[in-house]
């Protein structure tokens, strides 16, 4: 499953999200802040981002045509 880069992208994109809405719900204290949920939308959003990059740059390398 996380050989396939494009679910590594679609994955990334879903915690990247989450890791925008949590904070988003903090400061409109629709959910509390705290320490916890902090770190947590925090790691969530980077581990997105690096899941991102590994899957677009894993698509890239099994598009690219071989050299002569």
């Amino acid at each position: 499953m996380f050989n396939r880069p494009l679910v590594l992208i679609i994955i990334g994109f879903v915690l990247v999200m989450l890791g925008w809405i949590f904070p988003f719900l903090m400061v409109t204290h629709v959910i509390s802040s705290t320490f916890f949920l902090n770190f947590f939308s925090y790691a969530i959003s980077l581990i997105g981002l690096i899941l991102g990059i590994s899957g677009s740059a894993m698509y890239i390398k099994l598009r690219k045509p071989p050299k002569n």
